[in-house]
């Protein structure tokens, strides 16, 4: 059989998991772990999903492509989960949507589980909400940086801002958000971050409909630089230099 252009429903080969955080107060959250079907990982992705009360879950587009594709083209382990009250295919996470308050519990669970499976190099990708998690209660010594898609920063302050001021923090905004638009991105990050990057998406709206691919090659060219980019867009790749 020859190449397969990756699409939309493409799952790459992988080991898949599925997984059950506990987080400190005791929630219990409902997850998968896809990790490189030959090789192993160093790398690790924490995706933390959109707000639940719109939709939000750890199937969230941009979420599902990275599991399904990042660990087969870029060597990565991802975790997706549901942060608690929110529930998908998967199934529902105990506990309920806590207005990114309670939620502290369900990222140091998500950090603890990749820490505890031995990765040594971890990453926060968050997607909207996902991002004010990241900001408000990431910043954890094993944590080497984030990827924000979209943040809005609407939870995080400049306080959360600044704790990140020794880690990379990238943020990929688009051209059209109507939560948080570049110029107004840079202002707030130049104020409460200034060592942030920020990334313009042209052409894009805050969900990145059409610009999956777009999105986890800056993810890749973040988090593992030495992996070329753009990723391939066909399987198996042409060149494999991984």
């Amino acid at each position: 059989m020859g190449d397969v252009r990756i699409s939309a429903n493409t799952v790459l080969p992988a080991r898949r998991e599925e997984v059950v955080l506990t987080a400190g107060d005791g929630v219990r959250l409902v997850g998968e772990l896809a990790v490189p079907a030959e090789r192993e990982a160093r790398t690790a992705l924490v995706m933390l999903h959109p707000l639940p009360t719109r939709g939000g879950m750890m199937d969230s587009h941009l979420l599902r492509k990275a599991a399904w594709r990042l660990p087969a083209l870029a060597d990565l382990a991802v975790l997706r989960f549901n942060t608690r009250g929110t529930a998908s295919e998967r199934g529902r996470s105990e506990g309920a949507f806590d207005n990114a308050v309670g939620e502290r519990f369900d990222v140091a669970a998500a950090v603890e589980f990749v820490a505890g499976r031995g990765f040594s190099d971890i990453w926060l990708v968050g997607w909207s909400f996902g991002t004010d998690l990241a900001l408000m209660h990431g910043c954890d010594p094993r944590v080497a940086g984030a990827v924000l898609v979209s943040p809005p920063l609407r939870w995080s302050t400049d306080d959360h801002l600044a704790r990140w001021a020794d880690k990379r923090v990238v943020c990929l905004v688009p051209e059209h958000d109507d939560h948080l638009p570049p110029a107004e991105a840079r202002r707030r990050f130049g104020t409460g971050l200034p060592t942030a990057e920020v990334v313009d998406f042209p052409g894009a709206g805050h969900l990145m409909v059409g610009q999956a691919d777009e999105v986890l090659d800056a993810i890749v060219a973040a988090v593992r630089p030495e992996v070329p980019t753009p990723l391939p867009r066909t399987w198996p790749p042409a060149n494999d230099v991984r």
